[in-house]
């Protein structure tokens, strides 16, 4: 067996370790590398090393559940002790001295009612084996170390040099906020020094880029803990931002036929239930009564739009409908979740419901998937696609289901696009394309969706005259582009780090005038800025003009523009560039037209 054969992934698609293959296994074999099964296996290992060394340091430590997670991985658990973020480095340092006693890491088998009588006295324990149904679980064990655990895991501690411990964090038990409160440490792990490294210096950039930080600096938008959490506040040049970015995806969506509706943010409790939103997705409503009948808070603005199709008879000739709404949506999500605009309770999303024929999906997603690259190109965002199946807990049938996920993969396949599958991870009502994009330092996001949907039409009987005269059903399509706006414009002041393309930028260009003589000159460029639809400033306070360029300067504007006597004198302008570095002067009718350029560069 190779020293560096770490597990195996069998043909249904499980990994499995060296322990269950033994040496004839037919699977194909997993590598010690920074493969996605390799990395699943190694990050879940190191967990576990985590967790040893804190049993190791800190009293009566008890342990709940260690997963991998997109952020590399975590442990819940509690110790009498507190561990705050200056702990991480006496705990990594504990985990090398474990790696260096050259453990093994040992599988065995027990019976549900052996393990219950073995963590008897640990009711973080119990109340992990209270979520299995299993009657037989396996528990990996090294050195004094053992936990419950599916697995799989690596042969031995020795795979596990490359990690690092990131931050500490508090988390309710089961992620109920109704439980205790336990500590929960993230990590993450690679299978060689040089992407640990890559890595932390990813996330070094990360920091800075922060769009909580940046926002506050910019004054872009804020949070009031006293009016409620994961509520946000637009400030003006957030407002300014969010306009811009509207705006350019209502011209967008005019081209390309989409015709703007708007749907109320309540809706009466058994319109959500006819929907499947109540059963499927109810835990993540608010609800209300009005005069003694339930209402809801809209999650989603698709029952809206149903309605707005409905009004009026349709044939076949009015097909494909496209209607969108920047539909403010409410989803309670847990505190412990909120982060700055990327987790909130309330956003507004840029929706779009597409009602369309079978024989339309195809061509209609095509679309689709051609606006959303034309918007992240604007952006300079690579991205990739991956295909959504049926989750456990859905609305329809079977093969409407398959009807479905196989209508998105034609459209896909037959336009040689890309893309990977995602079992079990559609909408309750339908199967999904999620967009994948990386932003300038190489992380992922998930932001827009399209999402084939048989079932909503079914259940409030949307329908439309064919050509033959009779009547049938039409397909809804769901589409966001961005996701919402508050995510998108998270993503892009941690893409752009606050540099803001022009076309976009809360204040494009700020005048500084050298002293009170040129005031007048300040004022009369900028309201011809204005006139062209350009945001423009005047810093003309009483104070040193070094200190006024360098507060400009620090708002992260495109121009900062100079302006005194020779300016005057020759209607020019004197620009500091921060994009470019640059310092140099322009007739201020060609600086006029220069920006008209950029302005245009924000068309899609």
């Amino acid at each position: 067996m190779s020293e560096n054969l770490i597990g195996y992934i069998d043909n249904q698609g499980n990994i499995i370790d060296t322990q269950s293959a033994g040496q004839s296994c037919e699977g194909r074999a997993i590598e010690y590398d920074n493969s996605d099964e390799a990395l699943e296996i190694i990050r879940h290992s190191t967990a576990h090393l985590m967790a040893q060394a804190i049993n190791e340091l800190y009293t009566n430590a008890k342990f709940f559940v260690g997963p991998v997670v997109d952020e590399g991985f975590y442990y819940d658990f509690e110790v009498d002790e507190k561990i705050g973020e200056e702990d991480l480095k006496k705990i990594e340092k504990k985990m090398k001295e474990l790696i260096k006693k050259k453990y093994k890491i040992e599988k065995y088998e027990i019976s549900k009612d052996e393990a219950l009588e073995k963590f008897a006295n640990d009711e973080l324990k119990l109340a992990v084996l209270s979520r299995i149904d299993d009657d037989k679980l396996t528990i990996y064990k090294q050195g004094d170390f053992e936990d419950l655990c599916r697995g799989p895991h690596v042969p031995a501690l020795r795979f596990l040099n490359n990690f690092k411990l990131t931050r500490v964090a508090g988390a309710y038990m089961g992620g109920d906020e109704n439980a205790k409160m336990l500590t929960r440490i993230y990590g993450i792990a690679f299978a060689d020094k040089q992407s640990l490294k890559d890595y932390m210096k990813m996330m070094e950039e990360a920091k800075k880029r922060d769009h909580r930080k940046i926002g506050s600096e910019m004054e872009l938008f804020m949070f009031n803990e006293e009016s409620g959490a994961g509520l946000p506040f637009w400030m003006p040049k957030g407002a300014k931002l969010r306009y811009k970015l509207e705006n350019i995806l209502h011209k967008a969506h005019i081209k390309r036929g989409y015709q703007p509706v708007r749907g109320p943010e309540i809706l009466k409790a058994d319109m959500w239930r006819t929907s499947g939103h109540y059963a499927c997705y109810g835990e993540n409503m608010y609800l209300t009564e009005i005069d003694g009948q339930e209402y809801g808070i809209k999650p989603m603005n698709c029952i809206g739009h149903i309605q707005i199709f409905k009004q009026t008879s349709k044939s076949y000739r009015d097909l494909p409908l496209r209607y969108y709404e920047y539909g403010v949506v409410h989803r309670h999500e847990k505190s412990g979740v909120l982060h700055g605009l990327l987790r909130v309770r309330e956003f507004t999303q840029d929706d779009a419901h597409i009602f369309c024929t079978p024989e339309q999906i195809a061509p209609e997603v095509i679309k689709v998937v051609e606006f959303v690259d034309s918007v992240m190109k604007l952006f300079n965002f690579d991205y990739t696609m991956e295909i959504s199946t049926k989750p456990e807990k859905a609305i329809g049938e079977d093969e409407v289901w398959e009807m479905a996920t196989q209508g998105l993969k034609t459209a896909l396949e037959e336009n040689n696009l890309q893309y990977t599958i995602d079992e079990g991870g559609g909408a309750f009502y339908g199967p999904k394309i999620d967009i994948k994009i990386t932003d300038a330092i190489g992380r992922k996001w998930q932001c827009g969706t399209i999402q084939v949907d048989f079932n909503l039409p079914q259940r409030f009987e949307v329908e439309y005259v064919a050509e033959d005269n009779t009547r049938k059903q039409p397909v809804m399509l769901h589409r966001a582009i961005l996701g919402s706006f508050e995510r998108f414009i998270g993503i892009l002041t941690e893409h752009y780090a606050g540099e803001f393309p022009l076309f976009i930028a809360p204040t494009q260009v700020i005048i500084v005038p050298i002293s009170e003589v040129h005031n007048s000159y300040a004022k009369e460029l900028q309201a011809k800025l204005l006139d062209i639809d350009i945001d423009t400033e005047v810093f003309d306070k009483n104070e040193s003009l070094n200190k006024r360029i360098r507060t400009a300067e620090k708002q992260r504007v495109p121009f900062v523009v100079i302006v005194g006597d020779e300016e005057v004198e020759k209607n020019s302008v004197a620009i500091r560039d921060r994009r470019k570095k640059e310092q140099y002067n322009l007739s201020f009718e060609y600086f006029m037209v220069e920006l008209s350029k950029q302005l245009n560069e924000g068309k899609i």
